[in-house]
């Protein structure tokens, strides 16, 4: 649940982009996480990859649920990767709305194999996280078939190359002239992340960055610069992904990627399991009526993972502080009016 846990998803990165899944139109690399490939259960996860899950939009799927009556069965289990804020946010936030309601909600951590194993085989009721198309294109394989889709609740998630807010680089392509506003230096993360790797063996190329240097190091080493230079109101240029609670809690953006050498953004959906909407009608609306946008993302994130607000200690209580904080958000997901990034 800490920054450093967010390699998990990264290592899918590598084999996507190698495969050529950048050429996919409207989707590209996985975001964040990754350390140990349970991303995708195969190395070429791109021959699988259906484009169908590209099209999803936030607000599909999504009505008014004020009327729904709170349903029979009150047990939900609901399995969050560990390792992925975004989907312990999540899964806790529609914890805290459902448990108002008198249901019995629990949130057990998986990863993504056993989690995608134990939906299909009804042992959990529900998750949220399944990045699409790319990223886990091997469960879809799999197990789709079995699944009842919820739809997508974000839009945007892919790797990105940030930097402080006022910083006047636009574009990657700015940082090989502008190098020395930045120390000459590119914060990165683990060695063994694959966002690591599409930055050493694509984007710099790409970029013909000779200058700026990609000093490898952690999450929570580049998180530390972030917050050291933003502070010192320095220019700084990290590697980060999106969703990230750094976006609500630094002052950073991100370098525009006219090459694509970071790859497009995937969708997150949610799916239950064999008969969820059956047997949780009202539960499963709630589910389908979920939109984020980065903005509101980061909030939830940035209140549950900062250091300097719950750190991943106790989600529950970080997630009824942001829901006291949010109640015209809260309505508008009971009635179906969200709409995630969409204008």
């Amino acid at each position: 649940m800490k920054p450093v846990t967010k390699k998990r998803k990264l290592l899918a990165v590598v084999a996507l982009l190698s495969a050529g899944a950048m050429t996919l139109s409207g989707c590209g690399a996985s975001n964040s996480g990754g350390g140990s490939g349970e991303a995708s259960s195969t190395d070429n996860p791109s021959s699988n990859v259906d484009q169908k899950w590209a099209n999803c939009k936030v607000t599909d799927g999504a009505k008014d649920a004020s009327d729904l009556k709170a349903d029979s069965k009150k047990d939900i289990t609901i399995g969050a990767f560990n390792g992925w804020d975004e989907s312990f946010a999540t899964a806790h936030l529609l914890k805290y709305q459902l448990d108002k309601e008198g249901y019995n909600v629990t949130v057990k951590g998986f990863d993504a194999g056993p989690g995608y194993t134990g939906l299909a085989n009804g042992d959990i009721d529900l998750i949220t996280d399944a990045w699409l198309p790319l990223t886990h294109a091997d469960y879809m394989k799999k197990f789709g078939s079995k699944l009842e889709s919820m739809g997508c609740w974000y839009d945007n998630a892919k790797l990105t190359i940030a930097v402080n807010k006022d910083s006047k680089a636009k574009s990657i392509a700015d940082l090989e002239s502008m190098s020395s506003d930045f120390g000459n230096t590119l914060y990165g993360i683990e060695a063994g992340a694959g966002e690591t790797k599409v930055v050493q063996d694509t984007m710099i190329p790409k970029y013909g960055l000779k200058k700026m240097q990609l000093k490898v190091s952690s999450t929570p080493a580049m998180l530390s610069q972030l917050k050291k230079s933003t502070d010192a109101k320095k220019d700084v240029a990290v590697t980060l992904w999106r969703p990230h609670w750094a976006y609500e809690s630094f002052p950073v953006r991100d370098l525009e990627d006219p090459k694509g050498a970071m790859g497009g953004a995937e969708k997150i959906y949610s799916f239950g399991r064999p008969g969820l909407e059956k047997d949780n009608p009202r539960a499963a609306q709630l589910v389908k009526n979920l939109a984020f946008s980065d903005k509101e993302l980061s909030s939830l994130e940035n209140v549950m993972f900062s250091s300097k607000e719950y750190n991943g200690k106790n989600n529950d209580k970080a997630v009824a502080e942001w829901a006291s904080q949010n109640s015209d958000w809260l309505q508008k997901w009971e009635q179906g009016k969200l709409t995630g990034n969409q204008k």
